[in-house]
Parts: C-alpha cells; structure tokens; sequence
C-alpha cells in the first residue's frame, strides 16, 4: 500500500508566487485545460504582457510547467502552461500573508461561481457550529484528509468533468 502524500511548507518562492489573485487564476485554470499565454490573457480579459509576467513567476518557483508544443488553430506554434495540483500539498502558503492576500482564494472562487452561473452548484452546505480551536483544528485536519484522498487520485479521472470547491471557515461577528 502506498504512503499517503504528506504536506510541505511552501518555500519563500512559492508562498511569493501564490500571493497574487491573477496567479492563483492562471493557476486553476491551468489545472483544468493546458493553456497559452494569450489563451489564459483572453479568458482573463487582461493584457498578454502582464499575464506572461505572472506565468513566468509561477513558472519559476515551479508551480506551473511548460507543456509540449502543440500547433495551433492557424498552424502556428503554441507553447502552452499546465499546472500539476502540487500546491494542494503545501500547508498553509498564504498563512502569513497580510489579511487581503489572503482573502484572494476566496474572492477568486466567488468569481469562478459567477462566471459559471447558479447551474453550476452541484451541491452546497451551508452550517453554523460552535467549535473550540482545538476543534476547529479537528474538523480541518479530517475533511482535509477526505479531500488529500480525492486529490491524490484525481490523475485517474481527467476524462471526467472539472468540479471545483472551497471549504471555509470563519468566525461569525457577535
């Protein structure tokens, strides 16, 4: 039986890279579909010049990889990105980041839903729990455990459609 993959800090590098919203975007979108600079640029709606500044940082700490050349529509050359869903095994590589930094995972979500429309949701759970901070941990620790499970094999099923999520949670204002 294999060992269970284990989490890992980020580097400096990494937790750098992953602390812009329009990189962690190129990120999930390359998890999904290999992607040209000028793809990602367009689904974006951003400027080329930019979006290959951020793709380059997150190709230099490793997080995002060049795929094979491929011949395009029009018969040129493309050079597209993939990312492979190895940031899911770093612990926590925005934990430090100042408050708005780490808000971006969530504010890229909600956009990813609005784009996708409210056809979208598949399943949604909406709870409230009067938890301890040891309990919290717990909770954390066990769904973290379902999901490593899922993401470990998600390789074995890329012929099935992409379904995206986020677990969250917050303390609520008195």
């Amino acid at each position: 039986m294999n060992e269970p993959r284990r989490r890992r800090p980020a580097t400096p590098e990494e937790a750098k890279a992953l602390g812009h919203p329009l990189r962690l975007r190129i990120m999930r979108l390359c998890l999904v579909d290999e992607l040209t600079n000028k793809q990602l640029a367009d689904r974006l709606d951003r400027d080329p010049g930019t979006v290959l500044h951020h793709v380059r940082q997150l190709v230099s700490a490793g997080l995002l990889h060049p795929a094979p050349v491929r011949t395009g529509p029009s018969g040129a050359l493309e050079k597209p990105y993939r990312a492979d869903n190895e940031t899911w095994w770093l612990d926590g590589p925005l934990s430090t980041a100042d408050p708005e930094t780490r808000f971006a995972p969530i504010e890229i979500f909600q956009e990813e839903l609005a784009a996708a429309g409210p056809d979208s949701v598949a399943v949604h759970e909406k709870f409230l729990l009067h938890l301890s901070a040891d309990e919290v941990e717990e909770l954390d620790r066990r769904i973290l455990a379902v999901l490593d499970e899922y993401v470990a094999t998600d390789h074995e099923r890329r012929d099935r459609p992409a379904v995206g999520g986020i677990f969250v949670l917050h303390h609520l204002k008195p």
